[in-house]
């Protein structure tokens, strides 16, 4: 089992920031569930508006729009666990997700890469995939394996099999993925079940998490909605990963585009819980502000610091393990 650093300003060993008061996060919390409640998300699958219909949200099969009584979402809420093993194919390699113990992970998914003998700067391939991983396997401060590039020679329709392929070939620790859609997300697990046995070996040693994104502002498409159910009922961990803007698909300011983001994550968590109550989430946040001088969302920036604390500080007042982007 991997160990890392402790983050928090409550202890005396670690390190930690912190945002937002206590007082500041119960704001941020009741804002949010005022908007789930109010005005709701956009849920474009209709399997999903049936799960969370039948499990007591209030769904407008016309315009796809769900409202979330507080009551549910705090129930919902109940039922997460505090803690996700992160296992990996060599089990020295495990990582426990949970409090405010820290890992670190790969992250990007680029398109484009320096070669490294011409020094040109090219489209991502597979073979990159595959020699980041078996660098990462050998990198003591990496705890899970996320593909930071993005496998541009393989076909759109099975791209993200290939980077399994290659993850799983040359790394010994946890792989966390993308899903383009349910039927993908399926494919992923079945890969996974034959290296880890069996797939009630991989519920108990799941060493594969998949990645899902809402749409900001408020929605969870199909394609999306379909990977948490099929992670959900599978028992394999899903990370919610809001990607909002601060100025562009979010409010301008920090706090407001964190209630926004709030929604998105704690959305695709109510749908995880009601499809199979107990199962492992992940509270993620990739969400930043917008240049609007350059039209573009930047990182390395401070306010992404600033949101990123923020989210993690929101993760740690709902007791979640959090995935959050760093600057």
């Amino acid at each position: 089992m991997r160990k890392g650093p402790v983050a928090g300003t409550e202890v005396s060993t670690g390190w930690g920031l912190k945002t937002f008061t206590c007082d500041a996060l119960d704001k941020i919390h009741v804002a949010t569930l005022d908007i789930m409640e109010t005005i709701g998300l956009l849920v474009d699958c209709d399997e999903a508006l049936e799960i969370l219909d039948k499990g007591g949200c209030w769904v407008n099969k016309k315009t796809r729009v769900v409202r979330f009584p507080k009551y549910l979402v705090k129930d919902a809420l109940s039922t997460c666990p505090s803690h996700i093993l992160m296992a990996a194919r060599d089990p020295a390699n495990d990582f426990m997700m949970g409090g405010r113990e820290v890992g670190f992970t790969t992250f990007g998914v680029g398109v484009k890469i320096e070669d490294l003998e011409t020094g040109e700067i090219r489209e991502s391939v597979n073979d990159d995939v595959a020699k980041i991983s078996l660098l990462s396997d050998a990198l003591d401060n990496v705890d899970v394996m996320v593909t930071p590039v993005v496998a541009r020679d393989k076909p759109e329709s099975s791209y993200d099999l290939h980077m399994a392929d290659a993850v799983f070939s040359n790394c010994t620790k946890h792989y966390g993925s993308d899903a383009e859609d349910g039927d993908r997300a399926l494919k992923l697990i079945e890969m996974a079940a034959v290296i880890a046995g069996g797939t009630e070996e991989l519920k108990k040693r799941p060493i594969l998490s998949l990645g899902v994104c809402p749409t900001s502002p408020l929605q969870l498409i199909d394609a999306a909605a379909e990977v948490v159910i099929v992670a959900a009922r599978n028992w394999i961990p899903i990370n919610i990963l809001s990607m909002a803007m601060a100025g562009a698909s979010g409010p301008i300011s920090i706090s407001g585009t964190l209630v926004t983001h709030n929604a998105e994550v704690l959305g695709g968590i109510v749908l995880a819980q009601i499809t199979n109550p107990g199962c492992p989430v992940i509270y993620g946040s990739s969400t930043t502000t917008f240049d609007m001088k350059h039209g573009t969302a930047v990182v390395g920036v401070p306010e992404l610091a600033m949101i990123s604390a923020g989210a993690a500080n929101l993760a740690n007042y709902y007791n979640l393990p959090s995935f959050i982007a760093g600057g």
